[in-house]
């Protein structure tokens, strides 16, 4: 064929295919073009009945295209379906009541795709844009909220995914709104932090986008700070506490959600500390909670409790001063010095006390990592050091408000020692154990000690807190004085009173009545047999009777209503387990061999003195 036949086949070739039909659309692509027809009828209409039952046609239309979008064979149709939807609410002859009827529903619809891939994700946040920038602002902002709290109940999806759109929508929305910006963030924001609350506990283990998630919340954080600037007076004040707040409680978050990845944490906190600064929050104000009881009571009214200092926030704060403790970068990011602060803390019994209770809420804490615990161990360790008890002694300080933060704060310290699992890091929280206590006045310590015994379920952890008391007394009596010894403080204690038979009565002698439940225990009670026959000791061999424990009515008490009944008990238990080669058994006899032992010293010494009194 020559070469001008061959063109001529060609334009002739292409004449046919110019003419010839285009290829039908796919299923899906007819199906939503006919939908989207029927709410554009609807609108023009003015049937608001029929249009929303339209929009929610296309809703539940999209929720089950989403559902299979990840199957190979819907994949491509499903991305080319969101992307015509795309092309639909951008086109500029889109009416106006159209797409505010589907800006109610579309938001949440065009989410649930993005779980899917990078590619869905991109097109889904294009949509929301294209209602941000077509609708107005003010009506976006509960309608993209409404999306972070939609549940999507018996729908399996890819929360992290899902919540990456309306986040992204609401950081750039926050920068359109013209009036009343304090009143808008603050209805807004609430809404961001359950997004947190749902992805720690709801998210599936293929969310693996969490630190994508918590980087757009840090834009929000940086709209936020935006519009600040565009402020004055007092809707400026407010919105930067509302951002410092937002900050906090972020902190919190980000701590607990990415433990796993160290650098990822440390990227996001690093980040965040940056607010710090801009919104005046200092690590002296934060560590002892004064910086958030003056961002709350600046933006809460007596209408509004959400506010109110809640665990997250204090939590939050206190993180911001350990990771500043834990990494340079951190801390630089903040402009502050961590030299100077625990000087300070150190130098004040007030502080100090406010310190130990925001660190409760590290302590307390059941889903913080464990290296963070340990370095607030190691941060407490370093401001009680020394010989902090001086000022503590005058008691011309009302520690009164104190106690149930102190109080908190102990208990969350005998968690780490119960449940570490590093034995060093189990040491360090003991240590700081005891100078907490130590750092209470004197006139306190021991309410405080008899609360921690009767509130505590470990055995090991009673028998811990009796030996504690056993030990200072033994200090006092022993005279040693070696400076800075933590133990020290309690030579002043009044334990040398009828207040430390009380202790041994919790445990010997249960409220609940009867003796106490062996083996369970065990621990408990050879502690308090030990320590009752050190005080009967000492006692007797300095020919004193400070806690009254030689009196003869204390003597056949302890001897009546203690010692016997556990006697009878302990000896029918053995006596049950001794033939029997069951482990439980051995177990029960090696926990109760020598609590037996000192138990019959005790009988012993109480009859020889009840002899001896006769």
């Amino acid at each position: 064929m020559s070469t001008e036949a061959a063109a001529a086949a060609a334009t002739a070739s292409d004449s046919a295919a110019a003419l010839a039909p285009p290829p039908p659309d796919p299923p899906l692509l007819r199906r939503l073009r006919d939908i989207l027809s029927s709410c554009a009828e609807s609108v023009q209409s003015g049937d608001s009945y029929r249009t929303e039952r339209s929009v929610s046609e296309l809703t539940k239309f999209l929720g089950d295209v989403s559902a299979a979008a990840e199957d190979e064979n819907t994949h491509e149709d499903a991305l080319e379906l969101l992307s015509c939807i795309y092309e639909y609410i951008s086109s500029s002859p889109i009416d106006q009541e159209l797409l505010d009827a589907l800006s109610f529903e579309l938001p949440k619809a065009v989410s649930k795709f993005s779980g899917v891939s990078r590619q869905f994700l991109t097109v889904a946040e294009r949509i929301i844009h294209q209602f941000l920038v077509k609708c107005n602002p003010r009506d976006m902002l509960p309608i993209l909220c409404e999306a972070l709290d939609s549940s999507s109940e018996g729908e399996k999806i890819n929360l992290c995914s899902y919540f990456a759109p309306p986040l992204s929508g609401l950081s750039e929305v926050l920068l359109m709104i013209k009036r009343h910006h304090f009143e808008h963030i603050k209805e807004v924001v609430p809404a961001i932090l359950r997004v947190w609350e749902k992805v720690s506990t709801d998210a599936d283990e293929e969310d693996s986008d969490l630190e994508d998630l918590f980087s757009r919340g840090i834009k929000i954080a940086n709209s936020m700070q935006i519009v600040h600037q565009k402020l004055d007076g007092g809707s400026a004040e407010k919105l930067l506490a509302l951002l410092g707040l937002y900050v906090l409680q972020m902190m919190t978050h980000v701590s607990i959600g990415v433990d796993e990845d160290v650098s990822s944490a440390l990227r996001l906190v690093t980040e965040l500390s940056h607010f710090l600064r801009s919104c005046h929050l200092s690590y002296i104000g934060l560590i002892t909670g004064s910086a958030v009881d003056m961002m709350t009571s600046t933006i809460t009214g007596e209408e509004d409790s959400f506010w109110a200092p809640s665990p997250s926030i204090n939590l939050g704060a206190a993180l911001s001063v350990i990771w500043g403790d834990m990494y340079n970068e951190v801390a630089h990011n903040a402009e502050e010095d961590l030299t100077a602060l625990k000087n300070e803390i150190r130098g004040s019994q007030t502080r100090r006390w406010q310190a130990i209770g925001m660190l409760r809420h590290v302590f307390c804490s059941a889903t913080l990592p464990w290296r963070l615990k340990k370095h607030a161990i190691d941060f407490l360790l370093c401001i009680t050091e020394g010989d902090i008890s001086q000022e503590c002694e005058s008691e011309t300080i009302d520690f009164s408000s104190f106690v149930p933060s102190h109080f908190a704060a102990l208990q969350g310290i005998e968690n780490v020692i119960m449940y570490a699992s590093d034995a060093v890091l189990r040491k360090k929280a003991f240590d700081v154990l005891k100078r907490v206590l130590a750092d209470i006045p004197i006139s306190q310590r021991f309410d405080i000690l008899k609360a921690l015994i009767t509130n505590c379920s470990s055995s090991s952890m009673v028998a811990i807190l009796l030996d504690i008391v056993r030990q200072a007394m033994h200090t006092k009596t022993s005279g040693a004085s070696s400076r800075g010894n933590v133990d020290e403080v309690f030579h002043k204690t009044p334990v040398w009173s009828a207040d430390v038979l009380e202790l041994v009565e919790l445990v010997l002698r249960p409220s609940k009545g009867g003796p106490p439940s062996l083996p369970e225990q065990s621990d408990a009670v050879l502690s308090a047999l030990n320590l009752y026959r050190f005080v009967f000791l000492s006692e007797s061999t300095g020919k004193t009777n400070y806690t009254g424990v030689l009196s003869e009515t204390n003597l056949k008490k302890v001897y009546n209503e203690w010692l016997l009944p556990l006697r009878t008990l302990v000896t029918g238990i053995l006596a049950e387990n001794r033939n029997d080669d069951d482990p439980f058994s051995c177990d029960t006899i090696g926990a109760l061999n020598p609590l037996e032992l000192v138990l019959y010293r005790c009988i012993e010494l109480v009859e020889e003195k009840l002899k001896h009194n006769l």
